[in-house]
């Protein structure tokens, strides 16, 4: 059904469906009335494609982050998204699975789709991938990432920061011997939450090299259990864990708890991201807390900003976050003598 067929079953003229639709205050009660209970008996559904042809502009924003199954991105989406219904747009979400191919993939599908803007939390590091937004015109903020050579908005985390908080607690309780599990290291926020700890470190005279490092191949729950028994295969246990993300640390602490290894009575174990399920752990998990929704929020404002009727006053921003530490039992022991 057209909306040529709802003009011919209200009994008015296709402008006044358009008013209805677009502009219900200029007409009159009665004839929404009847224009409103046409569409609903036809059935119809009003061509966002014509409209964006005819507007010049798409409603959509789209966003593509790392990993929609860890559930920090779900947060960010969620502030995203709130942000971009306010502003009466939508969002439209995929998962490049930290693939630099599939990321390509899906930049270059946004292209052909001309969405409005992209919010994306980059898995190629150079940059390189986001010329498809540049060729065709449409702007894009980086969430949860910074890549100098991008040349446009971001909203980050100071994950520098983030991990000094976490070491510096672990140190707090006495513990020398920590050990950090990470993802893989060519992410930007293992290697920069590795700094703060190495930071921490040397700010409590503990020569280079002092922190032990267990390289997990993703970010995952499996991947923290695999992490975990290798760190139980040392030939001495650290006294505190350190990880790059929750889920690794719940896999940790599931090996640990598999092998009879009491947290925090044996090893201490903290993460990041304060996920739901940190504080929802058999053993509650301490935390370096990211603001995952005010992220993403702040993220579409830019975006929202830059793509809306004073774009031409918009200065491109990067935006970092602080992050906060949240302690609960996971560390609250101190290291055997």
């Amino acid at each position: 059904m057209g909306i040529k067929d709802v003009a011919g079953a209200a009994g008015v003229s296709v402008g006044t469906v358009s008013n209805v639709i677009n502009r219900p205050e200029t007409v009159t009660a009665e004839t929404r009335r009847r224009v409103l209970t046409a569409i609903d008996r036809l059935g119809y559904v009003r061509s966002e494609s014509a409209r964006q042809l005819r507007a010049g502009r798409s409603r959509i924003l789209a966003m593509l982050v790392l990993d929609m199954a860890n559930p920090f991105f779900v947060a960010v989406a969620s502030g995203a998204e709130r942000s971009a219904r306010a502003a009466g747009l939508g969002v439209m979400l995929c998962d490049s699975a930290e693939s630099p191919a599939e990321e390509a993939a899906y930049l270059t599908m946004f292209s052909e789709q001309q969405v409005r803007g992209v919010l994306v939390t980059p898995a190629d590091m150079s940059g390189g991938n986001l010329d498809a937004l540049r060729r065709h015109g449409i702007p894009f903020v980086l969430v949860d990432r910074i890549v100098p050579s991008a040349h446009g908005c971001s909203v980050s985390v100071d994950d520098v920061a983030g991990g000094a908080l976490a070491v510096r607690h672990l140190l707090g309780r006495g513990h020398r011997d920590i050990a950090y599990v990470s993802g893989p290291m060519h992410l930007a926020q293992c290697r920069n939450r590795r700094e703060g700890a190495e930071l921490a470190l040397a700010e409590a005279g503990l020569p280079p090299g002092a922190l032990r490092h267990v390289e997990a191949a993703r970010l995952d729950v499996a991947a923290g259990r695999d992490a975990g028994a290798r760190l139980l295969g040392m030939a001495s246990r650290p006294g505190a864990v350190f990880c790059a993300n929750d889920l690794l640390a719940l896999g940790v602490l599931q090996t640990f708890y598999h092998a009879g290894v009491r947290v925090p009575e044996d090893v201490a174990l903290a993460g990041y991201d304060d996920i739901e399920f940190a504080s929802a752990a058999a053993v509650p998990l301490t935390s370096v807390r990211q603001p995952a929704f005010r992220l993403g929020a702040a993220a579409a404002d830019l975006l929202i900003e830059e793509t809306g009727d004073a774009a031409h006053a918009h200065e491109h921003r990067r935006i970092v976050l602080q992050p906060e530490l949240v302690v609960r039992g996971s560390t609250l022991s101190r290291p055997r003598p």
